[in-house]
Formats: C-alpha cells, sequence, structure tokens
C-alpha cells in the first residue's frame, strides 16, 4: 500500500461558525465529543442531545466538554421534540447511533429502532422549527449493498446491508431522503447524508473496535486477538471526516441543492488491511503482543470496502490531510500522552490546531 497524504483541500470556516446555534447529537460519543470541542473552537454555540456516555473512561467527560448537555434517548420523539424547539438551532449535526457491527447482532430491535426511529423522531422534530436552514445526518460506508467487488462504492450505487447495523443505517438513508422531499426541502431546510467510517483517533474507548482494543491489551501487557486481520477499509483520522461534516454544513447553508449523500474517507486506493494497521501502531506504541485469527471467528462481517470519494473532492474541495500512518501515529500517541496523564482536552484541542495548520 502507498502510504502518501493528499495535501490541502477545505477546512472550516470559522468566521461562519462563530454565534451560529448547532444543534449536535451524539455529543457524548467519541467523534461526536471531538465534533463538539471543535464546533467550541469555532465560536458555536453547541446544544447536546446524547445518551450518557457508555464506556468508563470517555472523552466526553475527561475532556470536559461544555456543550449544554442533555442527556435523552433519540427513541424518545416526545422529549426529543421538546429539546430541539428548545434549542432552536439554525444547524443540526445527527450523530447519535448505535453504532458498531457486532452489538448489533445481540440487539437488531434496538440498533433499528435507534438508527431509523431515533432519525425519523429528529426530522419531525425539525419540521416544527422554524430556526433550522442545515441538517446534516451521519450514516455510515457500510450502507452499500456490499458485493465486495474490487471497486470502491459511489453514493449512486444500491444501499443494502447484511449485518443489522449496516441495514438499519441504509434504511436510515431512506427515511432521510424522504423527509428531505417530502416536508423539509419545501421549507428551505437543506439536508444531507454523510457516509464515512473505520474512523481512529485518541478517546475511542469503545470495544470491538481495532486501536482501543490494542490500546486495552497492550497497556495491560495483555495479547491482542485480531479476528479478520486481513478485512480491509478505509481507515481515517476522526479529524478527517468531522472536518468533512463541518464544510459540507457551511456549504449547504449557502447551497440548498447540495442537499444530497456524500461519501468521505481516504482516497479510495488507499483502504489498508487489519494487519497493516496493527503493524503500524505497535511501531509507533512501542510494544504489543498480538494473535491474529483466521477470519472466521464470530458473526458475519464484510471483508472488503472502500469507498469513491470523488464527488467530495469535486463539488466541496475536501481531501485527506493525513496519511495513514501518520493518523495511526496520533492516535497511538495520543493514547499513550493521555495513560501519562496529560490534560485531555488540552490534547484534543493541539491536535484540531495542528490538523487546521496542515497545508
Amino acid at each position: 500500500m502507498e502510504d502518501l497524504a493528499v495535501m490541502g483541500g477545505a477546512r472550516p470556516n470559522r468566521s461562519f461558525w462563530t454565534g451560529k446555534s448547532v444543534l449536535l447529537t451524539g455529543h457524548t460519543g467519541f467523534k461526536g465529543a471531538w465534533l463538539a470541542i471543535w464546533l467550541r473552537q469555532l465560536g458555536a454555540t453547541v446544544t447536546g442531545v446524547s445518551l450518557a456516555p457508555e464506556t468508563r473512561p470517555n472523552l466526553f467527560t475527561l475532556a470536559r466538554t461544555d456543550a449544554e448537555s442533555h442527556i435523552l434517548d433519540i427513541r424518545d420523539g416526545v422529549r426529543l421534540a421538546e429539546t430541539v424547539q428548545a434549542a432552536q438551532p439554525e444547524i443540526v449535526l445527527h450523530l447519535a447511533a448505535q453504532a458498531l457491527v457486532r452489538p448489533s447482532y445481540q440487539d437488531p430491535l434496538g440498533t433499528f429502532a435507534t438508527n431509523v426511529l431515533g432519525t425519523a423522531n429528529l426530522l419531525d422534530a425539525v419540521r416544527s422549527t422554524p430556526s433550522t436552514r442545515v441538517v446534516l445526518a451521519v450514516t455510515t460506508d457500510k450502507v452499500y449493498r456490499n458485493l465486495e467487488h474490487a471497486f470502491p462504492y459511489r453514493e449512486t450505487d444500491h444501499l443494502g446491508g447484511h449485518d443489522p447495523y449496516s441495514a438499519s443505517k441504509a434504511a436510515a438513508e431512506i427515511v432521510i431522503a424522504s423527509y428531505r422531499d417530502s416536508f423539509l426541502r419545501e421549507r428551505g431546510v437543506a439536508v444531507a447524508t454523510a457516509r464515512a467510517g473505520n474512523v481512529i483517533g485518541g478517546g475511542d474507548w469503545s470495544t470491538d473496535r481495532l486501536l482501543p482494543d490494542a490500546v486495552r491489551a497492550w497497556q495491560s501487557g495483555d495479547v491482542l486477538h485480531v479476528r479478520r486481520p486481513e478485512a480491509r477499509r478505509p481507515w481515517q483520522h476522526v479529524l478527517e471526516p468531522l472536518c468533512a461534516y463541518l464544510v459540507l454544513a457551511e456549504r449547504l447553508w449557502s447551497d440548498p441543492s447540495l442537499s444530497d449523500a456524500f461519501n468521505f474517507g481516504p482516497v479510495s486506493n488507499d483502504a489498508a488491511s487489519v494487519r497493516q494497521v496493527i503493524d503500524i501502531a505497535r511501531a509507533s506504541y512501542g510494544r504489543g503482543e498480538v494473535e491474529y485469527g483466521d477470519g472466521t471467528e464470530g458473526p458475519h462481517e464484510a471483508g472488503w470496502l472502500a469507498l469513491e470519494t470523488a464527488k467530495a473532492r469535486h463539488m466541496l474541495g475536501i481531501e485527506p490531510r493525513w496519511s495513514l500512518a501518520e493518523a495511526v501515529d496520533r492516535t497511538m500517541k495520543w493514547y499513550r500522552a493521555q495513560d501519562d496523564n496529560a490534560d485531555v482536552r488540552t490534547l484534543c484541542e493541539a491536535e484540531i490546531r495542528d490538523y487546521e495548520a496542515q497545508p
């Protein structure tokens, strides 16, 4: 794999975000907490809606994320609508989800209820919110009917999903398109979806995620067990898709005709195997034992997945900044610094400044 960074590209406009009222769902999660920190750095007023953090430790708590926080379940349509109406957001960024494949096999109904009905509840609340001009809903790279062919998926490819998580996110895409076409477009609300996945970065302590599992094992001196070492994914640092979400929201504000689905990720030929990522992580971390499985353990998971990101590059100017090697290296150094009692909010803010300063 050729590990090259693509330089340049669009980045968030501070003058746009200063003073904007933003409703952020999923703000207690890994990506949501990073996004809340970035929005506050940009000068936005943030109202967060989410369940309580699921892990201990968690980034939301350690980073002292200072959004106005509402702990509620998006499946509760009444409470959600009341919160949206009270906040009167100008921009809605929807990240709340049951976001893991293997737990979706354990609780398929809960996964569908959160990812499909919860999304419908939010969009229905926006119908009655005159302040809202932009809704950006984050789904996943797994929304496509994955045939595991050699070609990256484009936004026009068929939706599908073998596992309940993937299927629920594909169904959410259909719900979002329906609300946009039936209700929100005529009100002048721009609605788009963002498809990205396999995000890495400091502050993720979820189970069944590669680098958090590696950090837990290596910090405690245990062996990391890897189920599917040859599975290939479009890995990216967490700040890459978050930058894309912010830029897309800005563009939707000024050009609602961009209301559509967008893939975000590394260039399509830059997908890497789990084994490759672990090799980089172990070298960066400085230690760690690994035991590789044969790819047959556990329920079905896709072996190959890549996204075509030409649409985001050409229409939005979105280009990845950090190579896979740098993304993994920064992630492992973040965890090492946190384990050495570095201030987590300071770590995150410095990482964001580094990213914004990248040419």
